[in-house]
């Protein structure tokens, strides 16, 4: 696995539960195709698996 994760903000929080709004601005993710590298950790990717219909991951090199 790789050290570090590229999430980019691919759908809005706008119109969804707050829970989402929340997750997303925990990872950092507060505008439409806003990209951010984070750390592959089991927490994050936690995060990301709550909103994964919202985001886009890949490695970040």
């Amino acid at each position: 696995m790789a050290d570090q994760i590229k999430v980019t903000l691919k759908k809005s929080g706008i119109a969804r539960d707050a829970y989402f709004t929340r997750v997303l601005k925990g990872l950092g993710l507060t505008k439409l195709h806003k990209t951010v590298c984070l750390k592959d950790t089991p927490e994050i990717r936690g995060m990301i698996r709550k909103v994964s219909h919202m985001v886009e991951v890949e490695d970040c090199r």
